[in-house]
């Protein structure tokens, strides 16, 4: 202690003075302050609470101007066990009531859970003003969820900064498009009550979980399950330390461009992590400018360095507005003076206490000022003030790249203001994409054209109509995908043991996210799977054989009869003249040995051997032989001609429109049942297709039904009318299926398509081959080919559609992709470009159908020898020419040189030199002479005719 000894009397009256003030300053404050009792319930380990409060009762003690005391009674609220924490409640709340220092207050901070509905239950029974710091939004506290008018005034809520940061993962899904989210959090976030109102009304997909705290091990298999649910979204709720150790627990795999990690703490510092290369979105809080100050000198001068500052500032504030709320209530008079506390014990469940109290009112209206952030508090009397009012404050959003263990670049690209419906405000928009999660889907297929085929120019290596349409429903739903073969080429089917292959395996095991192809939809993959809606029509199961090839011939028409009855006509035919021109010759009554008798007659034919031999050519042609012979002898032989004739042309008419019909009909198999019912053609499915799944579950459909009315047969137990009912001689149950399903095994199943074409293609008549499939796929194979068909009509149909995971979020999105594809009628054009417009498409000549006419090719043979008569008759046009002219032409010589000839010849008289015409010679007939044409102007005297 310091004494000062006064030197003058002015000194003197100075000190007298400044006792009597200091006298008087500690009589008004003493006078002024005002003294209010606190019940202080605080949930274990809420270390920032506990620390506040005590730190707002040094603050008061400090600030005498505040005019304001504390009497606070604590108690430590457990989390588990209710009924120890109610009885410790109910004896600190009676020991107040004996000692008359009954709580004007009751400061709630627990957190949730069993402990906050406990001190919730307290409070509304007892009618205690309460002011609590508990977490949850409208209808969470379940204790004051259906509270009165009266109560919404006295019982009130504000929730604390760590029930408001989740919220910004709302804000960033919204703002990011977001589709799927995983959300992880420690013990300094409470997630309970966000499951369903965190991301409620947006379509994500989303996993909140605890981080699993057992060891690093445990989070690489919890984040390694998160990622086969399809999730590349990841948030992290918790302090600096949970946040580096799940980086460090992800693969490097899951930092590439198809992962987005965000990292959200309460806290103000740096993450720090092992990575040697990761990229996160970093969001922590920052306190608004005008309140650091204030923050600093409670950090300094109160000690209030409870992490995380963000907690401790919260409920300093909130404690220190509360009790100010108290202390204006009473110096106002809002306070009632009689008010009534009932003790627990007297608690009857409907005999709560009324109270005529405003606590809202005075809360709102303090003008304290706060240390981090601006309290939101709802105003309006009408509104709900539980579950929205809160702290207001700013969270900093940046772009964190850690490198070799530490952070090398931290870049601020926007701000938060915590709200409950908040949006973010992006500073940087180029960096925010960046941090975005491409959506890449992992795609199994099977090639099989036209769905899916291999093209080293298309951009993922494959084209076909399945992959248009997914390119389609990309552009829908914006995302990116891979695409590969499944690697042993099945779509899927289930074994004896239950196991799977093909796609459905990969969709099983969360190796595969969509199996797009020619997929049918199938009862037993659809309780494995899940399909969209069909993108493609029914498609049923179809046979495909070889093209039966007709052969085909110009000459065909002359194949309708056999070589030997060709000879045997043209034996007849020769004989036949050779016979006419004998009974001619010999014949008293023929024209050439009667010729007086018929010289009146207009038509005079010598039957000759040449003329025979026209007459029997001519007489089989509609023109007919022309005049028949004069003697009875001949015209029996040509009578009898024409009849042979008449009977030869009747039967190579009907026998050729016989064969040619025949040909064109010749088709062994034309339906399922021809085929069942035949032997000579083999007939198998694909290995492990849905076609061999149908027959084979056929056949043992038949096979069950078969046992069943064996065993009603045989059973002893029916009576003689029961079993006479089942006594029919035929068989009641068909075994086509069994039989078929045998012959296919018989046949060997062929394992790919490429063997399946093989083997039709090497079919012959002796063991032909018919494969059974899909009628797409049997359709595009005859599109290409010109050497296979399909026969019969389609079985078993089914629909295509395109296949995810159980539970998956793309079959909403797929289905309302396709459904507006198929709207604007998307799916009928691309089904034109690959059925119709396909460039793979075969120019094969058209079959011959049974309504066509007989082909050029059947036919082309009469053509060919008009032709060949046309030359032999141009060839003999000439030969005669040439004959008449230089042969038979007459030697004209001058009379002299034919007198001087007959001289030479008169020793021979009556004969003449062969071939010479007299005529007169000289100048003055060398004119005419030259025009002299070789032509006898009358027949001589020994002239016959032969022509």
């Amino acid at each position: 202690m310091i004494c000062i000894k006064p030197r003058t009397p002015r000194q003197r009256w100075l000190l007298v003075l400044l006792f009597l003030l200091s006298g008087w300053n500690r009589e008004i404050a003493a006078q002024t302050t005002q003294n209010i009792n606190v019940l202080f319930i605080n949930e274990v380990d809420n270390e920032p609470a506990a620390k506040a409060v005590n730190v707002v009762l040094t603050y008061l003690k400090k600030n005498i101007h505040l005019g304001l005391s504390v009497q606070l009674d604590s108690i430590e609220a457990n989390k588990t066990d209710a009924k120890v924490l109610l009885e410790a409640i109910c004896n600190k709340y009676a020991s107040s009531i004996e000692k008359k220092q009954t709580p004007h207050l009751i400061l709630d901070t627990t957190k949730s859970g069993v402990a906050s509905e406990t001190v919730k239950s307290f409070t509304q029974a007892l009618g205690l003003p309460t002011i609590s710091a508990s977490y949850g939004q409208e209808g969470d506290l379940r204790q004051w969820r259906d509270l009165d008018e009266t109560k919404q005034k006295y019982l009130l809520q504000v929730m604390p900064p760590a029930d408001i940061i989740p919220e910004v993962i709302r804000s960033i899904v919204r703002r990011l498009n977001i589709t799927n989210a995983a959300i992880l959090y420690d013990d300094t976030f409470v997630m309970d009550h966000k499951y369903k109102s965190l991301l409620q009304n947006i379509q994500t997909r989303h996993v909140i979980t605890a981080i699993a705290k057992d060891g690093k091990r445990e989070r690489e298999e919890q984040i390694e399950k998160l990622r086969n649910l399809d999730i590349n979204n990841f948030f992290i709720l918790g302090n600096l330390q949970s946040i580096s150790m799940v980086l460090e627990s992800v693969k490097p795999a899951y930092f590439e461009r198809n992962f987005a990690w965000h990292a959200i703490t309460q806290s103000e510092g740096e993450v720090s992590s092992q990575r040697d290369n990761a990229t996160i979105m970093f969001l922590k809080p920052m306190a608004y400018t005008q309140f650091r100050d204030r923050l600093g000198l409670l950090r300094t001068t109160y000690n209030l360095n409870e992490e995380p500052q963000l907690a401790s500032a919260f409920y300093f504030d909130l404690a220190l507005r509360s009790f100010l709320t108290i202390k204006e209530m009473l110096q106002s008079g809002a306070w009632p003076k009689d008010m009534e506390y009932l003790n627990c014990d007297d608690f009857q469940g409907g005999n709560t206490p009324q109270r005529n109290l405003d606590l809202r009112e005075y809360f709102t209206k303090v003008t304290e000022p706060t240390s981090y952030g601006m309290f939101d508090l709802v105003t309006q009397p009408k509104q709900l003030f539980n579950g929205y009012s809160y702290m207001k404050f700013e969270m900093d959003i940046n772009v964190l790249q850690i490198r070799g263990g530490s952070s090398v670049n931290s870049k601020s690209i926007g701000t938060w203001t915590a709200g409950l419906d908040s949006p973010i405000v992006v500073k940087d928009e180029e960096q925010m994409k960046n941090l975005t999660a491409d959506t890449v889907y992992r795609i199994f297929t099977v090639v099989q054209a036209p769905f899916i085929m291999r093209d080293e120019t298309a951009p993922k290596g494959y084209k076909g109509y399945c992959i248009d349409l997914i390119n389609e429903i990309a552009a829908i739903v914006h995302f990116d995908y891979t695409i590969q073969e499944v690697e042993d080429g099945k779509f899927g089917n289930m074994d004896e043991k239950g196991e799977w292959n093909g796609i459905v395996k990969k969709l099983i095991d969360k190796q595969a996210d969509i199996g797009l192809g020619s997929m049918s939809v199938m009862a037993e993959r659809e309780i494995v799977i899940d399909f969209t809606v069909p993108y493609y029509d029914l498609v049923g199961i179809t046979i495909m054989m070889q093209r039966p090839s007709s052969p085909s011939s110009l000459f065909k028409f002359l194949t309708v009869l056999e070589t030997n009855v060709w000879l045997c006509i043209l034996a007849a035919y020769f004989f036949t003249s050779f016979l006419m021109w004998v009974f001619d010759r010999w014949s008293p009554y023929s024209y050439q040995n009667n010729r007086e008798k018929y010289k009146d007659d207009e038509e005079k034919r010598e039957f000759n051997l040449k003329e025979c031999l026209w007459f029997c050519m001519t007489s089989l042609t509609p023109q007919g032989g022309g005049e028949a012979p004069k003697n009875l002898s001949g015209r029996l032989v040509a009578a009898t001609w024409w009849l042979f004739g008449f009977i030869i042309i009747a039967s190579y008419t009907a026998n050729l429109a016989a064969f040619l019909t025949v040909s064109r009909l010749d088709t062994p198999v034309e339906s399922l049942d021809d085929l069942a019912k035949q032997y000579k053609i083999l007939y198998a499915p694909l290995n492990g297709s849905s076609a061999m799944t149908y027959f084979e579950r056929m056949a043992n459909i038949e096979q069950m039904f078969y046992e069943i009315w064996k065993d009603l047969s045989l059973n002893d137990s029916l009576t003689p009318l029961e079993r006479s009912k089942l006594a029919v001689w035929d068989y009641p149950v068909s075994d086509k299926y069994t039989k078929m399903w045998q012959a296919m095994q018989e046949a060997a199943l062929p394992a790919t398509l490429d063997e399946a074409v093989a083997r039709v293609r090497n079919s012959t008549a002796a063991t032909g081959f018919a494969f059974l499939g899909d009628a797409t796929d049997i359709r595009y194979l005859q599109l290409t080919n010109c050497d296979l068909q399909v026969v019969g009509e389609e079985f078993s149909r089914k629909p295509y559609a395109i296949a995810v995971q159980q539970g998956s979020h793309l079959k909403d999105q797929f289905n309302n992709a396709i459904l507006t594809l198929l709207n604007k009628r998307q799916l009928e054009k691309l089904k034109e470009k690959w059925w119709k417009n396909d460039e793979a498409q075969a120019k094969c000549e058209k079959p011959e159908d049974q309504s066509d006419g007989i082909s050029i090719q059947n036919i082309g043979g009469v053509f060919i020898v008009i032709f060949v008569g046309i030359g032999m008759a141009c060839i003999t046009l000439v030969f005669e020419y040439w004959w008449y002219r230089y042969r038979k032409n007459p030697r004209i010589i001058d009379v002299a040189e034919a007198n001087g000839d007959r001289s030479n010849v008169k020793d021979q008289p009556g004969k003449m030199v062969d071939g010479v015409i007299l005529g007169n010679s000289g100048e003055r007939f060398e004119k005419s002479n030259a025009a002299l044409r070789p032509r006898f102007n009358q027949y001589p005297a020994t002239f016959k005719p032969r022509f």
